[in-house]
């Protein structure tokens, strides 16, 4: 690849619901692919048009597969790891297809519409305990994480007993902040689902890893390590982003007081500021691939063994796509972002976690009609740009 002048990615964000600002700068509409450089001095491709995202997101020429040495790796803290098998998101079709294919039926939108009423309870019962404990909180820890973990909980048959244990293996594994803190997080997780595995064989229950201990571990489909690699995803992908997207969201909504006052206008404008929030706020900011053949995109030519980074976060604001796209606007017709991904790799767990954002921030909003931050808007810590965006707390009254 042929070293032009690079930014620098992965970049924090000055504002934690905008992309970083030479991000926006790099992006032309005429150059919606460059090169930028990673903490190595490694040179691969961001792509920031939409049109070309959406193009390479379905090109059998771009692989996931984590095993493979030119997969890009982000931090320095993940390197040592970075080859480590990563079932699911992390390997390519024809194995890619099997896996989600065990997994398709938990997360269809009519197994999503039966779980409603339990998400409804779970929101509820939070609600109900913030509001008796009184302001002020800190959403993150009273509602925004307990909501999709104890929805995961639920869904895999995981104790929610052990939720502190595996949301801080979470945020080791996710954030570090060195090597040894996610070497430790991993193998944390691993035994902790080796021996949930064990137990469930000998005593099953009703959770989606039930299943797939009766229908595929048992029968051979997988193995005992890739049972528990996939749970592990399973359970980290499963609250640590919606968790982010309620808090970051609930944030953004209190910094647009008139995108607020719409929705407590309009619960029809729940569902498109949904759509609008995930747009807007992209916070898987940066999806990784690797060329197994060269690609012509974007007017210039990706080579075989090149890095390529999708930027959510500018993808999500083409404005040849959105009309004022750095506008909150909760009427937006925004169902063609790629917050979830596209193609074959698109996010599986997404219309569970639209459903958990709709009943969270629905109930949050009608519950507190009072509710404001506790702190100025600029001392609310979010988080570097290498992980998944967000916020690190959320003080609120109401």
């Amino acid at each position: 690849m042929a070293v032009a002048e690079t930014i620098p990615f992965p970049q924090n964000r000055t504002c934690p619901y905008h992309p970083p600002t030479e991000y926006r700068g790099a992006h032309h509409g005429d150059q919606p692919v460059f090169p930028v450089r990673l903490f190595d001095g490694r040179t691969v491709w961001m792509v920031t048009g939409h049109a070309e995202a959406r193009s390479l997101l379905v090109d059998p020429r771009m692989s996931s597969d984590r095993e493979n040495p030119s997969f890009p790796i982000f931090a320095e803290r993940v390197a040592k790891s970075s080859l480590r098998r990563v079932e699911l998101i992390g390997v390519d079709d024809p194995e890619h297809n099997v896996q989600r294919r065990m997994l398709i039926p938990s997360f269809t939108v009519k197994r999503t519409e039966a779980l409603r009423p339990h998400i409804q309870q779970i929101v509820d019962r939070l609600l109900d305990q913030m509001i008796e404990q009184g302001p002020p909180t800190d959403l993150i820890g009273d509602f925004a994480l307990p909501v999709p973990s104890m929805v995961i909980c639920s869904l895999l048959g995981v104790p929610y007993s052990d939720h502190e244990f595996f949301e801080a293996q979470s945020r080791k594994l996710l954030r570090g902040p060195a090597a040894a803190d996610v070497e430790a997080a991993r193998e944390a997780l691993d035994d902790y689902f080796r021996v949930l595995i064990e137990q469930k064989r000998t005593a099953p229950g009703e959770g989606l890893l039930d299943e797939l201990i009766a229908k595929q571990l048992e029968t051979g489909a997988v193995d005992h390590e890739q049972l528990v690699r996939l749970s592990e995803i399973l359970l980290v992908a499963g609250h640590e982003t919606t968790a982010n997207m309620i808090s970051l969201g609930t944030f953004t909504l209190l910094q647009h007081p008139d995108q607020l006052a719409r929705m407590r206008e309009s619960d029809d404008l729940m569902t498109s500021a949904v759509e609008e929030l995930l747009r807007f706020l992209s916070i898987a900011d940066g999806m990784a691939r690797v060329a197994v053949a060269d690609i012509e995109v974007g007017g210039v030519t990706i080579r075989e063994g090149d890095g390529i980074i999708l930027s959510t976060s500018v993808i999500n604001r083409d404005e040849n796509v959105y009309p004022a796209p750095d506008e909150l606007d909760v009427g937006r017709n925004a169902r063609n972002h790629v917050a979830f991904g596209f193609g074959v790799h698109q996010c599986l767990g997404q219309n569970l976690a639209r459903a958990e954002l709709e009943i969270a921030l629905r109930e949050l909003l009608r519950r507190l009609p009072g509710l404001s931050l506790a702190v100025p808007a600029d001392e609310v810590p979010f988080k570097p740009g290498d992980t998944i965006q967000g916020l690190l707390e959320l003080p609120v009254t109401w």
